[in-house]
């Protein structure tokens, strides 16, 4: 039995790269700078990095890292891959102390490589939810604390994050909100789900509007122990309460800590993951693959103090 992470690409340099150019370059090369695709060569020479090829167009060399979370960074690339393997593969995500232990990365690196995969993993699909009259239930949570706010009986002093999943499609979408109201949530909701959408909430006073923009809206109240709709068992919010049960899960037990300004990048590998779960067909190598397309135009640059 051979394990998914004996293939060539998770152990030599030269074959991740030929891994990597394969799946952002479909078509061959393509240079970062003035996007010519003639006159390409790959440079020769036992000083020539792996990778490096020169476009006779803009006379510059160039290599598939440039404009990519892999720019600038002087970790090998085939130990990139097996960190993204890894962060796909693990359904409630893995801390920067394990991967830096697995990969013999320092830990400040370990940390920097999963928020730069992280940003990988950011969507960039904003369709509407609920097309064609499909249902999307809707929820928000409240996770960790607002650095500096004073710790009250609710939730004031903690994160919030509103979902919302398509039933139809299986998919989730979440964000940061400052406020769980009407003023704040209705226009988002307005904006990410299709006027003809069947929308299912709890009883929350934010969403006591939603039935004057969707085709319907279906309520159950959980103050009162209902979760199902003894009338109609379509109308609850169970899936996306259970989106944030992993969420959670993987939050409290394996981040254990996440500062405010870096919960919308946490947010992005649990939707990521959810989006392309094996419900849909997608295994861990197809999800790391398709997360490897992902990585252009999404470098980080800044510097940042180390949290999670």
């Amino acid at each position: 039995m051979t394990s998914a992470l004996s293939a060539p690409h998770f152990h030599n340099e030269e074959a991740a790269y030929a891994y990597v150019e394969a799946r952002i370059w479909p078509e061959g090369p393509v240079c970062p700078r003035c996007g010519g695709v003639e006159r390409i060569s790959k440079m020769q020479g036992k000083s020539t990095r792996i990778g490096a090829y020169k476009c006779y167009q803009c006379r510059k060399p160039f290599t598939v890292k440039i404009g990519t979370i892999f720019e600038a960074s002087h970790v090998p690339m085939n130990v990139w891959l097996q960190a993204m393997y890894l962060i796909a593969g693990s359904k409630k995500g893995i801390s920067s102390n394990q991967l830096h232990r697995t990969l013999g990365v320092t830990l400040k690196t370990a940390w920097f490589m999963s928020q730069r995969i992280r940003e990988a993993m950011r969507s960039d699909d904003f369709s509407a939810f609920g097309s064609g009259g499909g249902i999307v239930e809707v929820d928000e949570t409240f996770i960790g604390r607002i650095k500096g706010a004073p710790v009250k009986r609710s939730f004031h002093h903690k994160m919030k994050v509103l979902a919302l999943i398509d039933r139809d499609t299986g998919k989730a979408r979440t964000m940061v909100v400052d406020k769980v109201n009407a003023a704040t949530l209705m226009p988002i909701v307005k904006v990410n789900i299709a006027r003809e959408a069947v929308v299912m909430t709890d009883e929350a006073m934010a969403y006591t509007t939603v039935s004057k923009h969707f085709a319907a809206h279906g309520v159950t109240v959980h103050s009162a122990g209902q979760y199902v709709d003894p009338a109609n068992s379509a109308i609850h919010s169970n899936t996306v309460e259970g989106y944030f049960s992993i969420f959670k899960r993987g939050m409290k037990g394996v981040y254990q800590h996440c500062g405010e300004q870096h919960l919308h990048r946490y947010l992005a590998e649990f939707e990521f993951r959810y989006n392309h779960r094996i419900a849909h067909g997608i295994g861990d190598t197809e999800r790391a693959n398709i997360l490897l397309t992902g990585v252009v135009g999404k470098r980080l640059t800044y510097q940042t103090t180390r949290e999670a």
